[in-house]
């Protein structure tokens, strides 16, 4: 069973057991999120699409851990000018996994 889940105004498409990075929560590990934001479903019988969520349908996931994604240097440079700045950036990211979809 496919489903595409909205989190925090991001698409990820998504079926049992799959472990996915969605943008840092505040959900300590080893806590169980639900996600009711469904988009759609897909259960090889049949489709449902929400206008603009599907009702009665939710996502049970577990939080593995909060990672940090590989650093990003950021690097501004002006010729003649003597202007240089050097930056870096981790974006922080949480690890999920679905562990139940649930239709009623």
């Amino acid at each position: 069973m496919n489903t595409i889940i909205d989190i925090r105004g991001k698409q990820y498409n998504v079926k049992k057991g799959d472990v996915i990075a969605i943008d840092k929560i505040d959900n300590k590990e080893n806590e169980k999120i639900e996600f009711n934001n469904i988009l759609m479903v897909n259960d090889n019988k049949e489709l449902k699409i929400g206008t603009p969520y599907v009702k009665d349908v939710s996502v049970q996931a577990k939080v593995l851990e909060h990672v940090r994604d590989k650093k990003v240097i950021v690097f501004k440079f002006k010729r003649r000018k003597n202007y240089k700045r050097l930056k870096g950036h981790k974006q922080p990211y949480t690890m999920i996994k679905i562990e139940k979809i649930l239709t009623k």
